[in-house]
């Protein structure tokens, strides 16, 4: 992943799209969940919660 930043380019500006990308990526939430050790039960758990929320979503948007 990277982000080209030109010399004359506002590096507030390229902080953000990293981010942006950062997060788009999932990159954050992964880095996040594995701060801390998680039991293989409770890592399933969240998986199937993701997935169930993930199919709620796509019910609704099918709907409309």
């Amino acid at each position: 992943m990277t982000i080209e930043v030109e010399v004359g380019d506002n590096l507030e500006k390229a902080l953000k799209a990293l981010k942006k990308k950062i997060q788009l990526d999932g990159l954050q939430r992964e880095l996040k969940n594995r701060r801390f050790y998680e039991k293989p039960s409770v890592k399933r758990r969240r998986k199937m919660q993701d997935a169930e929320r993930r199919r709620r979503k796509a019910k609704r948007k099918r709907r409309r």
